[in-house]
């Protein structure tokens, strides 16, 4: 990610801890740049005061908090701090140069409020023992985890690109096969995680970046888990933990049995976004989301985009669907239909699981009804189909009129 300054990060800071929304703080720095070339111009805290989205009060607890990670940042040995990144409202990052290898590295320190609480500091050790044990191209890097005056860090491969998520958040909708191009790469790196044991857990945008080089990187391992972790699992039994917008039906419901399908769903969430230009599901308020997530039928994406290939949303259907045991069993089997409909053939994969869904229903005594799939032809043909109707009908109105004519003579 690009440095930002300090009032975007106040900004983004506000944005992550909900003191304001997506357009307010749009909003809000509009209005700091316009003022920015007046003589005495107001700082963005002072804009978003003086609008009315933050009160002084929150304002000073988001810039205790930078203050209080920038210098907390500046005491990790063996680093130079070269700018801020970000800031969430879990912790900060920053990018710092690693002085023994002399390359540039970003480093998420976790603030004093939490690193005073065993959970949370469990938790951030957690993510970065998760991240370590990965080692691929479209993974985020881990390198170190520490602790320095009380404070603890976490340090990882810097990426230099933004967020699919920034994209987003301009209004950007991906062509598909740019956006089939970053799922399967990201669908590379749960093939990778789940290889080890780890469900991510939490897949969306926000989460997946783009280097300059095109490189596709799954990061923030925060709420990551091993399959095998059952005390885990049964303490977070009932809970949900994830993304509303993203989140698998099963972890709304806080199952234990949380497994790789998960990941799919949410990877078919943020692609639905991507090729759609919106969430699968809105609503005023999360909990409305993830009930729509439990409930609500998926609007089919080539619905929305009607540009969008028959293929691209079958995948995207099949990844989402509702019961986990009606998705793809795995990423790599994802992975075949992916490449399948970025070479132009249909998804197999998903055709099947469809099928075979219907089967097990018969062997349960059910009624199945099956309707074959609409065939779908290019417009060309369509048109010589349409010529071919208007040259015949003429043709009998004439035939028919020379009857006619030969009848009354």
């Amino acid at each position: 990610m690009n440095e930002t300054s300090y009032d975007t990060i106040f900004g983004r800071l506000a944005l992550e801890q909900h003191l304001c929304t997506e357009d307010e703080f749009h909003r809000s720095l509009d209005k700091y740049k316009a003022h920015s070339q007046q003589d005495n111009p107001l700082s963005l805290d002072e804009v978003m005061i003086e609008l009315g989205y933050v009160t002084k009060t929150q304002a000073e607890r988001v810039k205790d908090g930078i203050k209080e990670s920038k210098v907390t940042a500046n005491q990790i040995p063996g680093y130079r701090i070269l700018g801020k990144l970000g800031a969430g409202a879990m912790a900060a990052v920053y990018k710092a140069k690693q002085l023994s290898l002399d390359r540039t590295v970003a480093i998420k320190v976790l603030p004093k409020r939490f690193s005073e609480n065993p959970d949370y500091v469990k938790r951030f050790y957690q993510e970065g023992k998760a991240a370590a044990s990965m080692n691929h191209n479209n993974i985020v890097q881990a390198y170190d985890v520490g602790e320095t005056g009380g404070r603890h860090y976490f340090v990882m491969e810097y990426v230099e690109g933004k967020t699919i998520y920034e994209d987003l958040a301009e209004g950007k909708i991906f062509g598909e096969d740019r956006a089939l191009d970053i799922s399967t790469q990201v669908a590379h790196a749960l093939v990778h995680a789940h290889a080890r044991g780890l469900v991510h857990r939490d897949v969306k945008p926000k989460n997946i970046m783009i280097d300059t080089a095109g490189v596709v990187k799954l990061a923030d391992m925060g709420l990551a888990r091993q399959l095998s972790d059952i005390e885990a699992a049964q303490s977070e039994a009932g809970k949900a933990y994830g993304t509303p917008y993203y989140i698998a039906p099963e972890q709304i419901r806080g199952e234990v049995d949380i497994d790789e399908r998960a990941d799919i769903y949410s990877l078919g969430a943020t692609l639905y976004h991507m090729v759609t230009g919106r969430v699968p599901y809105e609503a005023p308020n999360p909990s409305d989301v993830m009930r729509k997530h439990l409930k609500e039928n998926l609007i089919p994406p080539d619905h929305i985009n009607t540009s969008l290939s028959a293929g691209i949303s079958e995948v995207i259907e099949i990844m989402m669907a509702k019961d986990k045991d009606d998705r793809y069993s795995s990423a790599e089997v994802l992975l075949i239909d992916l490449e399948a409909v970025r070479n132009g053939q249909p998804p197999l994969q998903a055709r099947k699981k469809v099928n075979l869904d219907a089967l097990e229903q018969l062997e349960k005594g059910r009624a199945i009804q099956f309707q074959p799939p609409e065939k779908v032809y290019k417009q060309e043909t369509i048109t010589r189909y349409r010529m071919i109707i208007l040259i015949l009908t003429a043709s009998a109105a004439a035939l028919f009129l020379l009857l006619i004519y030969m009848a009354t003579t």
